[in-house]
């Protein structure tokens, strides 16, 4: 007899994009962090991309752990 292969949900797909993507932007806001460039907008001074990259990642890692057993038949 054949064994059904069982998949991910979406919502576990969307965990792990959101994951990488919240990294990317963590990673491009602490180098903004550390070595600041000639282009500063009024509010560069706040560090969006660190606050929304931690957002980011949290939602996705909120994702991840909350879908990890989930299957679709």
């Amino acid at each position: 007899m054949a064994e059904q292969r069982k998949m991910k949900t979406i919502w576990y797909l969307s965990g792990l994009t959101l994951v990488v993507i919240g990294l990317v932007v963590l990673v491009s806001g602490l180098y903004y962090l550390f070595y600041p460039g000639n282009h500063q907008t009024v509010l560069a001074h706040l560090y969006p991309n660190l606050w929304w990259g931690l957002i980011i990642l949290l939602a996705g890692m909120i994702f991840l752990l909350t879908n990890r057993k989930a299957t679709v038949e």
